[in-house]
């Protein structure tokens, strides 16, 4: 039976009451594929444009989409992360985007992580697509998460 479906197949938010608290974390990664035009504007760390430097906006974003992910998926549950840390790398023409979450709760922070990345991800679209609509954003995914029922690691 899906989690989020209660004995009659109506959605329903899990019942997190009868959970211990534990140490949760998650970490996803999503990927934006640039093309050469927009990567010629790579100085240093970062891709600058008339608004503003992406590879920052694109954290700041990600970072407020994670904590608010209860507004944007319908049963996720409130939680008060205690960390939130968005890296972004480049490899040849692609971003990198790891959201790293963690928290102390009953329930794990998945969503949050992937929405983090995701909003990021988005972000970065928006901010390049001035110079270039040839992007692509793919590969979101988890990458690993920590506590509860059990543990998961993408090889």
């Amino acid at each position: 039976m899906f989690s989020h479906l209660n004995a009659d197949g109506n959605p329903a938010m899990v019942d997190v009451g009868g959970k211990a608290v534990t140490r949760r974390t998650a970490r996803a990664r999503s990927v934006v594929s640039l093309n050469a035009e927009i990567m010629q504007h790579l100085n240093g760390a970062d891709i600058l444009t008339k608004k503003g430097p992406v590879f920052q906006t694109a954290i700041i974003a990600g970072t407020m989409a994670a904590k608010r992910t209860d507004d944007l998926i319908p049963l996720c549950h409130s939680l008060g992360l205690d960390n939130c840390q968005i890296t972004i790398t480049t490899e040849g023409n692609d971003a990198l985007i790891d959201c790293l979450v963690s928290t102390e709760g009953k329930t794990g922070v998945e969503m949050e992580a992937l929405v983090g990345a995701s909003v990021a991800a988005l972000t970065i679209y928006d901010m390049c697509k001035a110079f270039s609509h040839d992007i692509v954003i793919h590969e979101i995914k988890l990458i690993e998460k920590t506590g509860g029922k059990r543990d998961f690691k993408r090889d």
